[in-house]
């Protein structure tokens, strides 16, 4: 009998057993698929489990499918002085400010030319829950402006904010999604008193929240990854028995999650896409795009004609994986972890034999683009498509990184590159999960990124993010800590990623400016 065999007759005899006694059953099971879907044809396997780029495991560590030679870049400090560096974004109003989010709580606002404006552009310092200075996934995650900011003023904030009333009080903290203001007085500070806060979500751990918000470049709607729960396997406290948060459509834990905040449904601060693929059920969250997922911590789209979302989602103890994101999709946690079988009981050896290619519904479990080891590093840290001018050989490939090597306290990050088959245009890929085929969901090959002006060729740093300036080049957050507040407390640092010619020599190790 395979695993899901199990698994589905173990779920029937407790449903029975609690019936029988009495008592509530668990959740249910996602429901049928929205009828608006085309079924997938019989047979379709989208795992990736039989790709030769798949990562292997024998013995830890597990090892990536790594081509060579290695890619050779250069890097040029743009900044430096900040706390805990999380993400930079941009307001596309033509001002060429760029705005560096802290996990502290506060965004700076700084200029390619190394100019970085003292004054907070947004502190919310005294709105979030404390975080633990020596390690913490809790904290100001991300800002995104909106697509009419020049116009409207509108930025929006994820955050982590104390247990809100009536929440378990084992639990964590209260995720906020909130909406603010600029300032009628000055337009490099938002009015925090025009604070309101559209959605709500607690958590039982401290980790795992995902939080990178998007606005969809065709659609206009705002994109939200978010994490399974945290702890570890997706079990325990605040996780679904038997399938798990990422499997469970009644929450919004371990989901991407798109909502229209231009307009508002009954009892909301914002409306429903209609187009959202899971509004056919009423135990489904209609918020929910897509699922499956562990912590979805890195997301972007591609700038280019694609616009295609990419997440580098953290494994658990084995594999790192990068997806592509297609509405209606289920990225597999925890049934599978990246590409391989997940066994919740011992998540350091994959579960051997016949594994499911679907989810409890019936439908395809969608694998990885790109899947890392641990031989290169602990936790993937995404990642841009490149669309940048500098270096066009690198045009249309997802440049990405590890945040530690094997000591996730000891920094020792590794940047890398993953370019699409050269048959596949990424262009061509579709909307909906349901018209996803495997040729089109097959692997990408992996190359390391070697620093050609550092003296080792490494980034000898944390590495907190890659995201992209004005001119869709690509900028590199690096710490020297595991941790938002340890010493030395200021050595988050910007970079630019150049040409390998670049001149000078770099010491990402070395505070500057």
């Amino acid at each position: 009998m395979s695993p899901r065999s199990h698994i589905l007759l173990t779920l029937v005899i407790i449903i029975g057993f609690l019936l029988l006694a009495g008592c509530s059953s668990p959740p249910d099971p996602p429901s049928t698929p929205n009828p608006t879907e085309t079924p997938v044809p019989p047979g379709a396997d989208l795992t990736n489990q039989d790709s030769s780029e798949a990562a292997t495991f024998s013995t830890y560590p597990s090892q990536t499918k790594l081509h060579t030679p290695d890619v050779p870049i250069g890097l040029k400090f743009v900044a430096g002085g900040f706390s805990a560096p999380m993400q930079v974004a941009e307001s596309h109003d033509g001002s060429g400010r760029l705005f560096l989010v802290d996990q502290n709580g506060y965004v700076k606002i700084f200029f390619m030319n190394g100019t970085v404006l003292e004054q907070p552009f947004l502190d919310i310092r005294d709105r979030m829950i404390p975080i633990d200075p020596a390690y913490d996934e809790r904290g100001l995650l991300s800002i995104v402006f909106h697509p009419e900011y020049a116009s409207n003023g509108r930025v929006f904030a994820y955050y982590s904010a104390p247990l809100r009333p009536g929440a378990d009080p084992a639990w964590s903290c209260t995720n906020h999604l909130s909406e603010f203001r600029i300032s009628a007085r000055d337009p490099n500070q938002v009015d925090v008193t025009t604070e309101t806060v559209l959605l709500q979500l607690d958590k039982p751990y401290q980790n795992h929240n995902g939080g990178t918000l998007l606005f969809g470049p065709d659609d206009g709607y705002l994109y939200l990854p978010l994490g399974d729960g945290g702890r570890a396997d997706d079990t325990g406290m605040g996780h679904t028995p038997l399938i798990g948060n990422g499997q469970d459509l009644s929450t919004l834990h371990g989901k991407v999650i798109r909502i229209d905040v231009d307009s508002t449904s009954p009892g909301k601060h914002y409306a429903i896409p209609p187009d959202n693929p899971f509004l056919g059920n009423a135990r489904n969250l209609p918020e929910i795009y897509a699922y499956g997922f562990r912590n979805p911590a890195y997301a972007t789209f591609d700038s280019g004609d694609s616009h295609k979302m990419f997440i580098a989602s953290a494994g658990q103890q084995l594999f790192e994986s990068v997806d592509i994101v297609y509405r209606g999709g289920n990225y597999g946690w925890n049934i599978r972890e990246g590409t391989h079988c997940f066994n919740p009981q011992n998540n350091l050896q994959p579960l051997t034999g016949s594994c499911p290619t679907t989810g409890y519904r019936g439908e395809p479990l969608i694998g990885p683009v790109v899947e890392l080891g641990h031989d290169v590093g602990n936790t993937i840290v995404g990642g841009v498509v490149y669309r940048g001018s500098m270096m066009p050989a690198l045009q249309g490939a997802y440049l990405f990184g590890t945040w530690a090597d094997g000591n996730r306290m000891s920094g020792g990050g590794t940047l890398l590159i993953a370019d699409h088959p050269s048959d596949l245009d990424i262009g061509t890929l579709p909307d909906d999960a349901a018209a996803l085929t495997p040729a089109q969901n097959a692997m990408w090959t992996t190359r390391i990124l070697s620093v050609e002006n550092n003296p080792n060729r490494r980034i000898n740093a944390f590495i907190r993010g890659l995201f992209e300036d004005t001119q869709n080049e690509v900028l590199v957050l690096i710490n020297q800590n595991a941790g938002p507040g340890l010493s030395p407390e200021n050595s988050g640092q910007i970079w630019q990623m150049m040409p390998a010619g670049t001149p000078g020599l770099v010491d990402t190790s070395t505070p500057q400016g």
